[in-house]
C-alpha cells in the first residue's frame, strides 16, 4: 500500500516520519521544499505538488493548519486520486467541515477517514500520540496498520464527524487546564514555595493533569515551547464554543478561557506559543515562574 502525506509541519512531519519508519511506501509533499527533503533523507519519495503526489499513491494523508487549507489541498488532489482511494485527514477540523469535505470527496469517489491526533508534538515524535478516528468501520480496519505506526493508541469514535467532536473536547480541556495550572503555580510562587517541589507535589496529587506534567515543565523552564500557537488554540476553542451553542451546553470555563486566549493573542501575537498564555499572569504580577531542572522542549 502506497501512502502520500501532505503537510509536514510540527505535527505532520512526525506522523509522516513514523509511517516511513514503520516501512510503509510513502511519498511526501509540503509547500516548504526543505521539509520535504528532510523526509527524503528518511526514505520517502518527494512529489513536486499535492496533485503529483495524489496521482502516484493509493491513499493520501493530510495534516494542515486550517479547514480552508484542507479544502484547497483537497481540490488539488481529488481530480487525480485513483478509483477506490481514501483520504485520511489528521488535521483538526470542525464537524461541519468534516461532513462537508467528506461529501465533496465522496462525490469524486474518494472515501474520507477523519483521524485527528491528540497528546502533543513530543508524543508524535515518538509514534505514541493518540489518534481519534471517525468514518466507516471498513476504512478504519483497512488503515489500522498505518494508525498503529503513527499512534500509541487509536479510538474509533463512530461515523464521520465523531472524531471532530471528541478532539475539540480534549483540546478544550487542555486549554482550561493550562490556564488553571498557571494560576496554581503562581499561587505556589507568591506563597513562598519552591516551584520545583511544588510542581512535583502537584504531579503526585489529586490536582495533577497531563497538561501540568507536560506544559507545566515548559512554563517553569521559560521556553513555553510546545509547538502549538495561540491562533491554533483560538481555532479549537472557537469550535468548542460552537458545539456548546449547537448542543445547548453552557461552557462557562471554556468561555472564560477563550477570552483569556484572546488577551494572550493581543499581547503576544497569534504565532506565540499557546503555553505563553501563562505569561499574562506573570506580566500582570511582575512575577516569573522559573525553576531549575526543567527542559526547554519535551522529548
Amino acid at each position: 500500500m502506497r501512502y502520500g502525506y501532505v503537510g509536514l509541519g510540527n505535527l505532520g512531519g512526525h506522523l509522516a516520519a513514523s509511517l516511513i519508519g514503520a516501512g510503509f511506501d510513502v511519498t511526501v509533499h509540503d509547500r516548504s521544499p526543505a521539509l520535504a527533503e528532510r523526509h527524503r533523507a528518511l526514505g520517502a519519495k518527494v512529489a513536486g505538488s499535492a496533485a503529483e503526489l495524489a496521482a502516484e499513491v493509493d491513499h493520501v494523508f493530510t495534516c494542515l493548519p486550517s479547514p480552508q487549507i484542507s479544502e484547497t489541498v483537497l481540490a488539488q488532489i481529488l481530480p487525480v486520486m485513483k478509483p477506490g482511494a481514501h483520504w485520511i485527514e489528521n488535521s483538526t477540523l470542525g464537524r461541519e467541515d468534516v461532513l462537508r469535505l467528506g461529501q465533496l470527496a465522496a462525490e469524486q469517489g474518494v472515501a474520507m477517514l477523519e483521524a485527528p491526533v491528540t497528546g502533543g508534538v513530543h508524543l508524535a515524535a515518538r509514534g505514541q500520540i493518540t489518534v481519534l478516528v471517525g468514518g466507516e468501520p471498513a476504512l478504519y480496519e483497512t488503515h489500522k496498520p498505518a494508525l498503529d505506526a503513527i499512534g500509541g493508541q487509536h479510538f474509533h469514535m463512530g461515523p464521520l464527524g465523531s472524531a471532530a467532536v471528541i478532539k475539540v473536547i480534549t483540546n478544550m480541556l487542555a486549554f482550561i487546564h493550562l490556564v488553571a495550572d498557571g494560576e496554581a503555580l503562581m499561587l505556589a510562587k507568591r506563597g513562598g514555595l519552591d516551584l520545583k517541589t511544588a510542581w512535583e507535589a502537584i504531579r503526585a496529587s489529586s490536582g495533577n493533569s497531563f497538561v501540568h506534567e507536560t506544559e507545566g515543565q515548559l512554563i517553569l523552564n521559560g521556553s513555553y515551547d510546545i509547538a502549538f500557537t495561540m491562533d491554533l488554540a483560538l481555532k479549537d476553542l472557537g469550535f468548542a464554543m460552537g458545539f456548546g451553542r449547537e448542543f445547548g451546553v453552557p461552557l462557562d470555563l471554556a468561555s472564560v478561557t477563550n477570552q483569556t486566549f484572546l488577551k494572550g493573542k493581543a499581547a503576544y501575537g497569534g504565532a506565540a506559543q499557546s503555553s505563553q498564555i501563562v505569561k499574562l499572569l506573570e506580566d500582570l504580577l511582575g512575577t516569573d515562574l522559573r525553576a531549575e531542572g526543567f527542559p526547554a522542549r519535551l522529548e
